[in-house]
């Protein structure tokens, strides 16, 4: 996410579609940026924050953290799963996240072969995983990998954003949405980040 390309990106969606340039005139410039930490650390966060507040996921992640050193898949791959749910995680979360470390440490999961990869087969490769369903495989791909051009249709509060913005409140199919939202491409990510300041996404862990 480079600031030529979210100027471009500004530029773009504010010629193509009125809408969209009144959020820029709202918002300012895309802020849309990539999260720090590896793209294994990313998606692991991703797992512990899911359905709790940033605080709380926060704070379950600081546990695991001094718990097994790092979040990094050599140490999830052999972390106790008792240990990791004294630390405030589900028991699902638990399995996940030494499953995802296991996935990495055995090469069944190459985070460089998942870039090398288009949208479609990407969060094909990642739904596969426990835990990672298509909206969190998405998220990962536009906040770790800094893929530009994507649009989760599985996103309530995006899906929201446009029925109040485009149909004045009514909810709109996927194939209406699709029409909105494939005028915007290729910078739907930073499209989203705009519906997103709409949202009580704008506090999550993806905000």
């Amino acid at each position: 996410m480079t600031p030529d390309l979210l100027r471009a990106a500004d530029t773009h969606l504010r010629a193509i579609d009125p809408v969209m340039a009144g959020l820029i005139d709202r918002y300012g410039p895309c802020g849309l940026t990539v999260k720090t930490g590896s793209p294994f650390e990313v998606l692991a966060a991703a797992i512990i924050s899911q359905q709790l507040s940033n605080k709380a996921a926060g704070t379950i992640q600081a546990r695991v953290v001094a718990l097994v050193g790092s979040l990094t898949a050599e140490a999830l791959a052999v972390a106790d799963k008792d240990a990791l749910r004294a630390c405030g995680l589900s028991n699902a979360k638990a399995r996940w996240l030494t499953a995802l470390g296991q996935a990495v440490v055995s090469g069944t999961l190459d985070f460089n072969a998942i870039a090398a990869m288009d949208n479609f087969e990407a969060i094909r490769t990642l739904d596969a995983l426990p835990g990672i369903g298509p909206w969190t495989a998405e998220m990962w791909l536009i906040f770790a990998q800094g893929r530009e051009d994507l649009f989760s249709m599985g996103d309530v509060g995006l899906r929201n954003a446009i029925n109040a913005l485009y149909a004045g409140g009514e909810k709109l199919d996927e194939p209406a949405t699709r029409a909105i939202t494939d005028r915007w491409a290729p910078y739907r990510s930073c499209a989203s980040w705009y519906l997103w300041r709409m949202t009580d996404a704008a506090d999550s862990y993806w905000g």
